[in-house]
């Protein structure tokens, strides 16, 4: 998988104007997560921060993880955080469901103890999921124009 080549044009036309720091930083880290589950339907949206959703359907309820890319920094998201085992306490934020993982550099996610919280949502989203059929990698943009 190339990195630009499989990247929404949408999504582009704003991550552009994102630092080259910043952008590598993504390109790198969503390679990571479609590594560990290379099915995932990615979503796109645009609202107060650039974000990727990884999900098992067209459906964000069905989703996994995200990343949210801000003006200087960008986060590993999981809607469901509170609900997944954090024996290192990598998890952040005082949300109901939703923490992340402030993501600076290649150390902060490239690590067993992270494949393994992305790998363990992966699996509560399965269980939660009503009957899905295989999907096949495909990326949906909900970027308006």
């Amino acid at each position: 998988m190339s990195l630009n080549n499989d990247v929404h044009p949408d999504f582009l036309n704003v991550l552009k104007y994102k630092s080259k720091e910043l952008i590598d930083l993504y390109l790198e880290l969503r390679l990571f997560v479609l590594d560990l589950y290379p099915e995932a339907i990615e979503l796109l949206y645009h609202t107060h921060a650039l974000t990727s959703v990884y999900s098992l359907s067209e459906k964000l309820g069905n989703s996994f993880c995200m990343i949210p890319i801000y003006t200087n920094h960008l986060n590993l998201g999981f809607n469901k955080g509170t609900l997944l085992s954090d024996p290192k306490q990598l998890l952040k934020g005082t949300g109901k469901l939703i923490r992340h993982i402030p993501i600076s550099s290649a150390d902060d996610y490239n690590n067993t103890v992270v494949k393994d919280l992305i790998r363990e949502a992966i699996v509560l989203a399965q269980s939660e999921s009503k009957s899905l059929n295989q999907q096949a990698f495909r990326i949906i943009s909900k970027i308006k124009k």
